[in-house]
């Protein structure tokens, strides 16, 4: 993976590590349920990946399976693919099937995440990514 700059404009960090904060506090998601397209629930968002530049959340991290902690597994999903939200869950327009098809994420890997890394996963989820001049 190439070595960035910090404050490069392709690069998305986690809500949780960086000094921004939502402008409404109750925009924030993390901690509630994921609900796939069938009312299933696939998990919870662990973390919110967002652009920096763009002041905008990118990517839901979404934890499931595992019990107490060990043995859950990460996803990435792209804030496009929500439908919608409620106080208590987060709802997706794809399966919990789908979802574990992604392409694997496993944030112990990396602590860089450029737009080459996310990529993969706008097209898995048949989505243009939001630096495309179409999106």
């Amino acid at each position: 993976m190439t070595q960035h700059d910090d404050n490069s404009p392709d690069l998305l960090e986690k809500l949780g590590d960086s000094n921004m904060m939502l402008s409404d506090p109750s925009d924030d998601v993390r901690g509630r349920k994921v609900v796939d397209t069938h009312g299933e629930m696939l998990g919870h968002v662990s973390a919110l990946f967002i652009d920096k530049q763009g002041r905008k959340v990118r990517f839901l991290q979404v934890g499931a399976g595992g019990f107490l902690g060990l043995g859950e597994r990460e996803f990435l999903v792209p804030i496009e693919d929500v439908s919608s939200t409620t106080r208590a869950e987060v709802h997706i327009n794809h399966s919990r099937d789908h979802v574990i098809a992604a392409p694997p994420f496993d944030p112990e890997l990396t602590t860089k995440y450029d737009r080459e890394f996310f990529d993969p996963y706008y097209g898995y989820y048949g989505l243009a990514p939001y630096w495309a001049g179409r999106y």
